[in-house]
């Protein structure tokens, strides 16, 4: 696939419902070498900045997930590459939005006090939050990462 098809993958999971991390990570099933689902069921807690707690954003932590899975080794030294590659992921999302934080990333509309249970998926959620456009923008920074790299 390329790059705009990885980026439209990720948006149709956002819409359909998923959180932006299971948006993200179940996008590049094809690189990532696991059924959708999986990456689906594997990802989930980590929306809403981690179970809504707003740390690291979900999407933020979608690409890491998928380049740990397509760079990583498994062997307890793969951290040696993995931390750098994550971190050259993570300072390119941030130099579009400013913070990788989600509630530095929703201005005050979301903090680590919020329930967790997930808000309801209406019009108005969708724009007054700056996520889909996270989603988005971590999918085509992972794609283009992947791509330079051979991996799709």
């Amino acid at each position: 696939m390329q790059t705009q098809e990885y980026i439209r993958k990720a948006e149709e999971n956002f819409l359909a419902g998923y959180n932006c991390c299971q948006a993200v990570a179940a996008a590049f099933s094809d690189v990532a070498g696991l059924p959708e689902e999986t990456l689906l069921r594997l990802s989930c807690p980590f929306g809403g900045g981690f179970a809504r707690l707003r740390y690291v954003c979900g999407a933020v932590s979608g690409m890491g997930l998928i380049a740990g899975l397509v760079y990583g080794d498994g062997t307890p030294d793969c951290k040696k590459a993995m931390y750098p590659k994550t971190r050259e992921l993570t300072d390119a999302f941030e130099a579009r939005f400013g913070s990788i934080i989600c509630a530095d990333l929703l201005k005050g509309m979301a903090s680590h006090s919020d329930p967790p249970t997930p808000e309801a998926r209406t019009e108005g959620y969708y724009h007054r939050r700056s996520c889909l456009d996270c989603v988005k923008s971590a999918a085509e920074i992972l794609a283009e990462d992947l791509k330079k790299n051979e991996h799709i």
